[in-house]
């Protein structure tokens, strides 16, 4: 067995001659350790850069996405305002169509229209002059009838047509009497012979009485001698249809006066012959 001062002289050898081969190996682990450093800053330069780059990508991406979703957003406003765009112009189409059928419709109910006003002035151009002629003819047969008339008694034209006076010189009624004599009818039957050659006449037979007497009195007595007169006339031949009676009394003298002239001369019976083809007081 070794002594202890053996051993230990061989332990310091020992210890002198690895002390070299631990300092190359601990600065083989620096260089390693360096190495792993350097190695791992590397990677982390690297990782951060991609990580930018992941990031910025990302990002673009985003950007990119965004921008998809306004396009499509825009591609579907598009969309429908192309959609809409069609629909107002199917309507415009129709309303065009619809505004030249009621243009046609229109221009065929004008053409009617002006057709029919053309018509109608024609038909009242036609009428205004028969209307004319009617009444041109029965101008000339008042004219005709004053003349027969005015042979026989006075008679003369008024507004509303022809009044024939039988007074006193023609027709003598006697006093608070309405009886005819037989010179009366004879006269009577000249007038309704004249009067049955024309037509569209009526005839208003009208009694009058001199100032004596009550008015109610006189009233009476002016419608006897008026339906004398009227009855002789239809028995002569004139239609009943076209005669009527007034009578006045007293309220209508001929002339002013009490004396027994102007007495006489207010006690008449007077004609009205009315044309019904004439418009009178125009």
């Amino acid at each position: 067995m070794l002594n202890r001062s053996t051993a230990t002289s061989l332990s310091l050898q020992s210890d002198e001659a690895s002390e070299p081969a631990r300092g190359r190996g601990r600065g083989l682990a620096l260089f390693v350790a360096l190495l792993l450093l350097l190695s791992m800053a590397g990677l982390g330069l690297v990782g951060y850069r991609l990580f930018r780059r992941a990031d910025s990508v990302e990002r673009q991406l985003a950007i990119i996405s965004g921008k998809t979703d306004e396009s499509g957003a825009l591609a579907r406003q598009a969309m429908e305002r192309a959609v809409a765009a069609e629909a107002a112009a199917r309507a415009a189409a129709e309303g065009r169509q619809l505004a030249e059928a009621q243009t046609v419709d229109a221009r065929q109910q004008a053409d009617a229209a002006r057709q029919d006003a053309t018509s109608a002035r024609d038909t009242a151009a036609r009428a205004q002059q028969e209307a004319e002629r009617i009444r041109k003819k029965a101008e000339a047969e008042v004219n005709r009838l004053e003349a027969a008339l005015g042979q026989i008694g006075e008679t003369r034209r008024t507004a509303l047509g022809l009044v024939m006076n039988l007074g006193s010189d023609h027709l003598k009624f006697e006093f608070d009497k309405a009886d005819l004599r037989p010179e009366d009818r004879e006269l009577l039957s000249r007038i309704a012979g004249v009067l049955m050659t024309s037509h569209d006449y009526t005839i208003s037979v009208n009694g009058h009485t001199d100032d004596v007497g009550s008015e109610a009195y006189n009233q009476k007595l002016s419608e006897r001698r008026a339906e004398a007169v009227r009855d002789y006339l239809a028995k002569a031949g004139l239609s009943p249809e076209i005669l009527s009676v007034t009578g006045h009394g007293k309220t209508l003298p001929l002339v002013r006066g009490t004396s027994e002239e102007a007495r006489a001369k207010n006690r008449r019976v007077e004609l009205g012959i009315v044309n019904t083809q004439i418009r009178y007081g125009r």
